[in-house]
């Protein structure tokens, strides 16, 4: 079985549990501790960046699927070939601090871009709904990447500018345009959709009654300094999504 095999499992049992150490994470020590926590805590896959000594290095220390997250084409390519199990065009959340922004026209070109280099090569493919355009063009944009065949969606929300903000009411505010993100795209596309940005164990729950297959979880973990208290986290975490496969199943 291949091992994307397990993620797309967990994909169509809606627990999947995608642990993101950070496009612009390059601290190998800090990524060593995401990876080995989250293949630990028995997470479906990994999120990396796409330099090529990190994705190396971390392709020889876990049977983890792992993604690899870039907005540059030829970057995910040359992941795959270092033995990437799926590529993630996106999580364009932390560019915007850096002054990036894209519309549906920067995300098509960009994924076009992508599957010509493949040539028809098959590839688990994800890409990232930028947070920032209008629902109805999130909406449209969703529906192409679907006719295109994209496999998974990604959304994202947004960082509170309000310091005032505490407690559980900071992290819902985190997560609240991604929550409503995954709502309406779950009611317009059949692919699955992925939660990201502002999902925790406090999160999570709502990211997944919201119709999500998968939760994306970055600052939640890798922020963190020890490795115990990731695993501690990401375990939280599969148990939520664990919880949600199995509702889901009774229903059935």
């Amino acid at each position: 079985m291949a091992r994307i095999d397990l993620f797309k499992q967990h994909l169509e049992e809606k627990r999947a549990v995608k642990v993101i150490a950070g496009i612009d994470n390059f601290d190998i020590e800090n990524i060593k501790k995401v990876v080995s926590s989250a293949e630990s805590a028995k997470a479906s896959a990994v999120d990396i960046c796409a330099r090529e000594d990190i994705v190396k290095k971390v392709r020889q220390m876990t049977e983890l699927p792992l993604f690899v997250s870039s907005i540059v084409p030829s970057e995910l390519v040359r992941a795959i070939e270092l033995g990437a199990d799926a590529i993630e065009l996106g999580n364009f959340d932390v560019l915007y601090k850096k002054g990036m922004s894209f519309d549906v026209n920067d995300v098509l070109s960009l994924v076009e871009e992508t599957l010509s280099l493949f040539d028809g090569r098959k590839v688990f493919f994800s890409v990232t709904i930028p947070g920032e355009i209008s629902t109805a063009d999130q909406i449209a944009l969703a529906v192409k990447l679907e006719s295109m065949g994209i496999d998974l969606i990604q959304t994202e929300g947004h960082y509170s500018k309000d310091a005032n903000l505490t407690g559980a009411r900071a992290l819902m505010d985190r997560a609240e345009l991604t929550i409503s993100n995954t709502i309406e795209l779950v009611r317009n596309v059949e692919m699955p959709i992925m939660t990201a940005t502002g999902i925790n164990p406090t999160t999570a729950p709502f990211a997944f009654a919201a119709g999500a297959s998968a939760i994306g979880c970055g600052s939640c973990v890798n922020k963190l300094t020890s490795t115990i208290s990731m695993m501690a986290t990401i375990s939280s975490l599969v148990e939520i999504a664990n919880k949600n496969a199995t509702k889901i199943a009774e229903m059935v």
